[in-house]
């Protein structure tokens, strides 16, 4: 069962052998299909896991720094055979310890996947080992993680004594994906496939659309989840950051109120960029990809039409201006009509699961 390129979505999900998707009670509609890992979790098998930290230099705008990014290794019960390695990583704000990508990985280690979950810079379960907080376009620490995932494939491939070198491959949640696919476009040959499950492609974009009144609740739960983050930093944070991040006594205000602004004043700046503006026309992977003729491993993007969070019109362009390009074959989309942001709650459990598993096997036969 191959991966045909240009097959439309009903073709390729026929392909997996996976059926459209549908929303179950009670989780209709977008926001509690995105909600729904909040107040809801999955009972799920017990993890064979292991700690692993792999070295990242300091941020380019600080004289001293780095240190280690935390990741932890799933590996398959079974000995006698496994189907590659995915480097899973989750979305803003977030952390290994979320049910979404918990889930996500049970599901890949159940299919005799090898699993490698990786904390950012700045969340929770490293934030003692490394200074700083991440960004899209965070290709300092992306590649030598993913230099350390070829490494442990190769161990993987001794240790299951398969016949043949382990495959890797990538899956990001939401901002996840974005910063797998800045990182592959360094150079596509550091995976050998990636799927992008409600991914950011263009920042400006997604930030407009987190704004809007609808999404108040949302931006302010993100943006505390941001600041607290930052502010916990044990290698300290400059002056000048803390002023923006806390409350003015006097006003009774703080310079950062939604995500554009922490953007503005914590993440553009200690990635070495100018201003938002710039940070985000450079980390947008559509731009690099559309008017830079970027290149990616074959890969997928997934995205519902109701997305509160992720708006799926810059994935339709990419989808249309790709078919014209020399990487065609190389990329597929599926666009659902309902799902929410990384929802994708079904009859059968989690739809999006199901196709990151399926659409990665099939990579196998190609």
């Amino acid at each position: 069962m191959g991966v045909k390129g240009n097959l439309k979505k009903e073709d390729l999900l026929s392909d997996l052998g996976i059926s459209p998707f549908k929303e179950r009670l009670p989780w209709i509609g977008p926001d509690l299909q995105t909600l729904r890992d909040t107040f809801a979790s999955d009972e799920l098998p017990d993890a064979y896991s292991s700690e692993i930290r792999i070295k990242v230099p300091p941020l380019k705008t600080r004289k001293a720094g780095g240190g280690f990014l935390v990741a932890y290794l799933d590996k398959p019960s079974s000995v006698s055979s496994i189907n590659g390695l995915v480097l899973l990583l989750h979305g803003l704000g977030g952390s290994t310890r979320r049910r979404g990508l918990t889930r996500m990985a049970s599901a890949l280690v159940q299919s005799n996947f090898a699993v490698l979950k990786l904390n950012l810079r700045g969340s929770d379960p490293c934030r003692d080992f490394v200074d700083g907080t991440y960004a899209a376009e965070c290709n300092s620490d992306l590649i030598p993680v993913l230099r350390r995932a070829r490494e442990i494939s190769y161990q993987l491939t001794e240790d299951y004594q398969s016949s043949k070198n382990i495959p890797v491959f990538g899956a990001g949640i939401s901002l996840g994906g974005t910063i797998l696919l800045n990182a592959c476009m360094c150079d596509e040959s550091l995976l050998d496939g990636l799927v992008c499950i409600s991914s950011p492609l263009d920042l400006n974009e997604c930030s407009s659309s987190i704004e809007r009144p609808r999404n108040f609740i949302y931006q302010k739960w993100l943006l505390n989840r941001l600041i607290r983050q930052t502010l916990e930093d044990p290698f300290g944070v400059e002056e000048r950051e803390k002023n923006a991040l806390l409350i003015n006594r006097k006003d009774k205000e703080r310079k950062i109120n939604d995500i554009r602004s922490f953007d503005n004043f914590i993440t553009a700046p200690r990635w070495g960029y100018k201003d938002v503006g710039e940070y985000y026309a450079k980390a947008s992977p559509f731009f690099s990809l559309i008017e830079n003729k970027k290149s990616l491993p074959k890969t997928l993007f997934i995205q519902s039409k109701d997305d509160p969070w992720v708006p799926f019109l810059a994935a339709e362009k990419l989808m249309e201006k790709m078919k014209f390009s020399n990487n065609q074959m190389a990329n597929q989309f599926i666009f659902t009509e309902k799902g929410g942001h990384n929802g994708f709650h079904g009859v059968k459990g989690c739809w999006g699961d199901q196709v990151v598993s399926k659409w990665l096997l099939s990579l196998k036969t190609i």
